[in-house]
């Protein structure tokens, strides 16, 4: 498979390229910064410099075309002011499917978050993000050309994966390693029957594959 993934350089991002070089996939990571290249190169991925804050739809399509499906896992970071929260995290997330579309890539999968909702209310940063990124899901949602699936993990670690988890509709908070988020967007990648779902994820103990092939059976 060629799989292109919007935040190349993003922890997440890192951790399933590295999985899918690993078994022989093309993974295509995005990034903005051409000194992040080398990163990728060394994870056994291709990196394509593009920035999806001023990109055209077109532009994002030409890296698309081709592939088999496309993960959106960019985001602003957590430095980054409200303004940002839109015009990356709900503006490039719109532009990219977008882009899946105009490249005709069905599959598309976002990593979003936990309480993502165009309606969170509030004025801290946090809010404007979850604001943001909810705003995001609900377009991708509305997308009959696409055979999406919305990840939402929980707080996210650093600590070893154990490829354990809890996955469904509704979960409730935890912590999630992002060893095993990334774990679990292989597992979804490989899964068509997952289309249209949105999914939380936190730790759990019910290994990833299995875990997946439950939500896609229900």
């Amino acid at each position: 498979m060629r799989i292109v993934i919007a935040g190349g350089h993003g922890q997440i991002a890192q951790r399933l390229e590295r999985l899918l070089a690993a078994r022989g996939d093309e993974a295509v990571g995005i990034i903005r910064d051409p000194g992040q290249s080398q990163t990728l190169t060394d994870l056994g991925a291709e990196p394509v410099v593009l920035d999806l804050e001023s990109a055209t739809v077109e532009e994002a399509a030409e890296v698309l075309r081709g592939a088999d499906a496309a993960v959106f896992a960019a985001g602003a970071g957590p430095n980054s002011g409200a303004a940002r929260k839109d015009t990356v995290d709900r503006g490039a997330a719109v532009l990219f499917a977008d882009a899946a579309q105009a490249a005709g890539v069905r599959r598309y999968i976002v990593i979003s978050s936990m309480g993502a909702d165009p309606e969170h209310p509030g004025d801290e940063v946090f809010d404007v993000y979850l604001r943001a990124k909810g705003a995001a899901d609900a377009d991708v949602r509305s997308r009959s050309a696409l055979d999406w699936t919305i990840l939402r993990p929980g707080m996210l670690t650093d600590d070893a994966g154990k490829g354990l988890v809890l996955l469904a509709a509704k979960t409730g908070r935890g912590p999630i390693p992002r060893d095993d988020v990334a774990a679990t967007l292989l597992e979804l990648l490989d899964t068509p029957a997952t289309a249209g779902l949105t999914l939380e994820l936190i730790s759990g103990n019910v290994p990833v594959t299995v875990a997946v092939k439950d939500v896609a059976g229900n």
